[in-house]
């Protein structure tokens, strides 16, 4: 389903709150000046909460948007977080560039 490829800049967190950020992001395409986030890179999660989430992985990304070879991120990709399995939670991403 098509939806805003997430970048360094988006507002991802996980369910409780802890803010997460792409610890490899792909420098080489950029969308409203940050970097794209791919699939097989983890993000890291800090300052959560509950029982803390420590980092994060899309399950499901782009099927027909790639960088570098790797699928793109997008707003609705499917995720989990480690230890508690939860999903990550985007809040705010930019809107001019979709993917599929």
């Amino acid at each position: 389903m098509p939806g805003p490829i997430l970048h360094l800049g988006a507002v991802v967190t996980c369910t409780h709150g802890g803010p997460a950020t792409p610890t490899a992001p792909f420098a080489r395409v950029l969308v409203s000046g940050q970097p794209v986030a791919t699939q097989p890179g983890p993000w890291a999660i800090t300052g959560c909460a509950a029982i803390p989430c420590v980092t994060g992985s899309y399950l499901v990304a782009a099927t027909r948007v790639f960088a570098g070879g790797q699928p793109v991120v997008l707003m609705d990709s499917v995720s989990t977080t480690t230890p508690t399995g939860s999903p990550m939670i985007p809040v705010m991403a930019q809107t001019r560039v979709i993917g599929s």
